[in-house]
């Protein structure tokens, strides 16, 4: 089951939600309504009011039905049938039909596949698993797997629109509320959809003011012209005590990491095991991140279903092991100047001294701090960091070439749980250069799993030998806050992308 992540800290002083909720989001890029080519976070969550998908995401993180009320594999997983429902039509009174989910997937497909262009769109990764798609009736859908494993149900959350309206602007969508008017740069007035296939939703109109910048989403708010503002700013954590909003932590896509180069002579296991034991990851969330933040040992939420909890604490902090593991590689400080050395293989003096790049975001300088955090950590051992800050074009072309020991970054990582991209041999995310053929074959047997249960042991798995090779180290998943006069959702799990998520089934 999936740990509370939604906190009303203190909901006890919200007021009840009236017809309209005004909302505070940050968005100066987005010019026209593209819902297949979103150009910014906070838009996805406007988008998901007005557009439903195949499949969506529950409060534990399991596939459910939305468009499709049922579905079924062969025994291989090859080939997926998904069942629509009968009764959705689009708000402007268009019958749904599986001509409009074959379309809008293979719209999604030609542009992930088109060599010419260099935004492949938010979608994209849904070619790694369709090889095709077609209709086989009015209401039937057939999906031939690219892999052919469970995790193929959680990229089924794709928009659907119209078929005959794909490429245009502002399409239709199915979704519980529609657009009213929308004004680029200014504001986005959703109003309730009359012709969507459950309930009415309590709340009939959604306004969207936007501003260009973090700090003016919290200042409408402070000023009373929002109701809600959505933001990921550190200032926004300032609400979580206060006794006139209600404060929601969300769970973000970024997952931070620190990189560690495997192919460094200095980095073997023992030293990378001895690196984990050294950081403080509790205190970089509470002195750094006020909060907005959750620790976590491997590339998964914890408290869901694919999270290993039962290794959670091998993963003790412990300055003398990282020492005595230190010193069984051969580390040690024999001219007493603070920094740990060893003798090469050919005989010559060499300090543990490790090149340590970080990247900071446009919103929020905090992995300044966080890198000087963990390279004081490691100064307690004798290991030293030569810090740098770069670009983030900079830090990528450096990690890509392995001109790096250290890096401190983030992932996006997909709405699948699939750690493949990150821990196969060669793969697009394994920038930290790890080579295991055991984890290869792991990875390739998650993506033969075809039921929930075999998928999860395979995680399980895969975490345990994560553990032990310590290839990189996971330190938390980046939070944002939604802060709101009104409480508008029961909804355990809100995440990025989907922080209105609820609003349509909510009741005073």
């Amino acid at each position: 089951m999936l740990a509370a992540v939604l906190i009303p800290v203190n909901a006890l002083c919200a007021e009840s939600i009236g017809d309209t909720l005004i909302v505070g989001i940050q968005s100066s890029k987005t010019l026209i309504i593209r819902p297949f080519e979103p150009l910014e976070r906070d838009m996805l969550s406007v988008y998901n009011e007005i557009y439903e998908s195949l499949i969506t995401i529950d409060d534990n993180y399991m596939p459910q039905g939305c468009l499709a009320e049922s579905w079924e594999t062969s025994s291989n997983g090859k080939v997926w049938t998904f069942h629509l429902r009968h009764d959705v039509v689009f708000s402007d009174g268009t019958p749904l039909t599986a001509d409009d989910v074959v379309a809008s997937a293979q719209y999604i497909l030609d542009r992930a596949n088109d060599e010419n262009v260099t935004d492949h769109g938010f979608y994209s990764n849904l070619k790694y698993f369709v090889s095709s798609i077609s209709a086989k009736d009015d209401y039937t859908v057939t999906v031939k797997a690219a892999r052919q494993y469970w995790g193929l149900l959680y990229e089924m959350t794709f928009p659907v629109v119209p078929a005959d309206r794909v490429s245009a602007d502002s399409p239709p969508g199915s979704g519980p509320y529609m657009v009213r008017e929308f004004h680029a740069g200014s504001r986005m007035w959703l109003t309730a959809n009359t012709l969507w296939w459950k309930a009415q939703p309590q709340v009939k109109e959604i306004n969207f003011m936007f501003h260009d910048t973090a700090r003016g989403v919290i200042e409408s708010y402070e000023y009373a012209r929002v109701d809600a503002a959505f933001t990921r700013s550190i200032a926004g954590a300032q609400y979580k005590t206060g006794t006139s909003s209600i404060s929601m932590d969300y769970r973000t896509n970024q997952l931070e990491c620190l990189l560690m180069n495997n192919s460094s002579n200095e980095l073997t296991r023992e030293v990378r095991i001895a690196i984990r034991n050294l950081i403080d990851k509790a205190k970089i969330i509470s002195s750094v991140y006020s909060g907005l933040a959750v620790e976590t040992n491997f590339p998964f939420f914890p408290g869901t279903w694919m999270y290993n909890e039962s290794l959670d604490a091998s993963f003790t902090r412990d300055i003398e092991e990282a020492k005595r593991l230190l010193a069984e590689e051969g580390w040690e400080d024999s001219d007493e100047n603070g920094i740990l050395d060893r003798m090469t293989s050919k005989g010559e003096p060499q300090n543990l001294s490790l090149r340590f790049y970080y990247y900071e975001e446009p919103d929020n300088d905090v992995r300044a701090e966080t890198a000087n955090i963990i390279s004081d950590a490691l100064a307690q051992v004798g290991i030293n960091c030569r810090i740098e800050a770069m670009t983030m074009a900079n830090v990528q072309a450096k990690i890509k070439a392995g001109s790096f020991d250290l890096a401190l970054v983030s992932y996006a990582m997909d709405v699948c749980p699939d750690p493949g991209f990150l821990l196969m041999k060669g793969n697009t995310g394994n920038y930290f250069r790890y080579k295991s053929d055991k984890m290869d074959t792991l990875c390739k047997s998650l993506r033969t799993q075809v039921t929930q249960e075999g998928y999860r042991q395979k995680l399980m798995e895969i975490q345990q030998l994560f553990y032990e090779d310590c290839p990189f180290i996971c330190l938390y998943w980046r939070m944002g806050n939604v802060i709101s006069k009104y409480m508008y959702t029961t909804c355990r799990d809100v995440r990025e992308y989907e922080l209105l998520r609820g609003i349509e089934s909510f009741t005073d």
